[in-house]
């Protein structure tokens, strides 16, 4: 049996909180392994921790408890820069940084200090397997839509090729038409060219055209740890659903 390419055991994250000694618990006793090429679907309710699940994977947040460890390294021992390049993060609501789309798209890989006619390769194969328009190129932040920026920070994650990919609701602001295209490029990219990835998505569709295994998050705890051929999706609605109200109910 293969090592697994990252490994979460018994890992915790509380926030503090002035007057409460103990804190908020944001994710209580998390483990589960993640193989190479994996296409995970993190789901749950409003709340769950979905997101600071991610967040913990390249050290964007530190976890309270427990340890993460990439090909059998504690991550904590991997330089972050270093970490990031391996695993990257692209967040829901993404920045530009007041760069254009190209600038943004190359910026990355100028840090490497590649060549300009490998950046320029690399960035133009990105942006034709997206189908990111030549147009944008010269846009901004300012000029783009929520979903057009959400697109760009998808093709500038990639461009780095990294092992593993964050996506926290990456299609959001997408129309279907486009999201099911980018979920599409992201199932060839693990199939072919073994990058693992991670999505955050409350499109339950969307993550069953992805996934091959769900991960279900609710108050705090992972409840669910399934290969996409065992699950009951209409089942798994009727449970969001319900998962849903309830959290409303409780912040009303």
């Amino acid at each position: 049996m293969t090592n697994p390419l990252l490994q979460l055991k018994q890992v915790s994250l509380t926030l503090s909180t002035k007057g409460k000694a103990a804190g908020i618990p944001i994710l209580t006793d998390i483990s589960f392994e993640v193989s190479q090429c994996d296409r995970i679907s993190v789901i749950g309710p409003s709340g769950a921790g979905k997101t600071s699940l991610l967040r913990l994977l390249n050290r964007l947040s530190e976890s309270t408890q427990g340890n993460i460890y990439l090909d059998n390294q504690n991550i904590r021992n991997i330089p972050v820069l270093e970490l990031r390049r391996q695993v990257m993060l692209v967040p829901q609501e993404p920045k530009l940084l007041g760069m254009t789309v190209q600038e943004a798209l190359a910026y990355p890989l100028v840090l490497q200090q590649l060549p300009k006619k490998a950046i320029a390769q690399r960035t133009q194969g990105i942006r034709e397997r997206l189908r990111i328009p030549a147009e944008w190129l010269e846009r901004t932040e300012l000029q783009l839509s929520l979903g057009q920026r959400q697109l760009v920070a998808i093709a500038r994650a990639l461009v780095v090729q990294p092992r593993i990919v964050l996506l926290d609701e990456p299609t959001s602001a997408l129309d279907a038409g486009i999201a099911s295209q980018v979920i599409r490029v992201f199932t060839d990219l693990a199939r072919k060219e073994q990058i693992t990835i991670l999505m955050v998505n409350h499109q339950l569709d969307m993550a069953e055209l992805f996934c091959n295994r769900l991960l279900y998050l609710q108050d705090t705890q992972l409840l669910q740890d399934s290969p996409a051929e065992q699950i009951n999706w209409q089942q798994l609605r009727e449970r969001l659903v319900q998962a849903e109200a309830k959290a409303s109910q409780e912040w009303a």
